[in-house]
């Protein structure tokens, strides 16, 4: 029985399956944790949700940014851009059943067992395992009420970029939203930015990758993200682990098998292109 994560699909469901298939994947007794962004960029963005909603159990996974706009999408909030290919998902006689058990998926999952945490683009450094996990189920418990149109329709926004227990309402979960699905750059006091999208080479100071910013969760688990496909795997401190390596854009499909951390990777179908 082993445990496999795997970074950002994006939509790319060939290399999926090719990449599940080099380690003969059995969702009988394996197990498959998925970074978030399951969906757009990539042409297969249908196949991929309903693939992975038939997993079952076998999956864990959390949401990302692009699935949120899906779901906005979805909703008549957001509009469809072309480039995220997802026509024939947002068509299919099925999307109403998609759609409702994606908006039932978790922002956060966490192993105690394991010691091991994953959140699309991270943990705020600003957290404890405690205030993460509660944010996160307050997201959730919005998005799977009847009520999730309003929240989408207020999530999108840069501020307030500053963790503050006192927060309250739309602008917590706006908060949680980005610490968890868009974060990459904080200043050194942990403090949100929401504009860098830069390597962390040629950041402007004083904005540091969050993992690179001591905080309560990364002291006592290991934890994994997505989001950040330009870091294509590399430069993270040990005990976090960055597995989006752009597939989508023409790089990799990355795989970390937990038990023994043997890594797998897919190249992707396309030519690389540069990441909007």
């Amino acid at each position: 029985m082993s445990t496999y994560l795997i970074g950002d699909v994006h939509g790319c469901y060939d290399e999926l399956q090719s990449l599940l298939q080099q380690v003969s994947f059995d969702p009988a007794q394996d197990t498959l944790w998925l970074t978030g962004d399951l969906v757009a960029r990539g042409p297969g963005s249908l196949d991929v949700l309903r693939f992975v909603r038939s997993l079952g159990d076998a999956a864990r996974l959390v949401l990302g940014n692009h699935d949120l706009h899906l779901l906005a999408v979805y909703a008549g909030i957001s509009r469809n851009k072309p480039k995220d290919r997802l026509a024939a998902l947002l068509e299919a006689e099925d999307a109403d059943t998609l759609i409702n058990w994606l908006r039932r998926q978790p922002l956060l999952q966490v192993d105690e067992e394991k010691k091991l945490v994953m959140g699309h683009a991270g943990i705020t450094p600003q957290w404890d395992i405690d205030t993460a996990k509660a944010c996160a189920r307050e997201v959730e418990a919005v998005l799977s009420s009847d009520t999730y149109p309003l929240f989408l329709d207020a999530m999108y926004g840069d501020m307030p970029n500053n963790w503050s227990p006192e927060l309250t309402g739309l602008a917590r979960l706006r908060f949680t939203t980005n610490a968890l699905t868009r974060m990459r750059f904080c200043f050194p006091n942990g403090q949100l930015d929401m504009i860098c999208k830069d390597t962390p080479e040629s950041a402007p100071p004083p904005l540091k990758p969050w993992f690179t910013i001591p905080g309560p969760v990364s002291k006592t688990y290991t934890i994994v993200f997505g989001h950040w496909a330009s870091l294509e795997g590399q430069g993270t401190p040990e005990g976090i682990i960055g597995l989006d390596t752009g597939c989508c854009w023409g790089g990799v499909l990355t795989m970390l098998r937990w038990e023994d951390k043997a890594v797998f990777v897919q190249p992707s179908h396309r030519k690389r292109a540069a990441e909007v």
